[in-house]
């Protein structure tokens, strides 16, 4: 059983950065792809950022210059950074993890999420 647990996420005010962490527990064989999403209170869930196990990366318009993500692979724990952060990055958010098991079977995990509150 592969499990994420998000951290990192607070109250912090316009302007300020924050650094959220996706930890990941159980038997991964290897990481595809790494992605952030967010829902904010009365919208859908949207992407955020996605990272692959080649490094490749992709943003959201709405953040892109601001918010970083990586992976440190040989913990296979995933990072956002988020710098600039404006009110509306408030928003839970939330880490998805695409792997393989050791018998090479693809799932797709997510975390509970992070609340995130830029004040203005």
């Amino acid at each position: 059983q592969v499990q994420l647990v998000e951290s990192g996420g607070g109250l912090v005010q316009a302007g300020g950065s924050l650094r959220l962490s996706c930890t990941t527990s159980g038997s991964i064989d290897k990481i595809n792809a790494m992605g952030w999403y967010r829902q904010a209170p009365g919208k859908e869930r949207e992407l955020v950022a996605t990272i692959t196990n080649g490094g490749r990366t992709n943003y959201a318009d709405s953040v892109k210059g601001r918010f970083t993500i990586s992976i440190e692979d040989a913990e296979n724990t995933g990072y956002l950074q988020m710098n600039s952060l404006k009110p509306e990055d408030t928003a839970v958010y939330y880490c998805n993890l695409n792997w393989n098991s050791d018998y090479e079977v693809t799932f797709n995990s997510w975390g509970q999420g992070t609340q995130v509150t830029v004040s203005s």
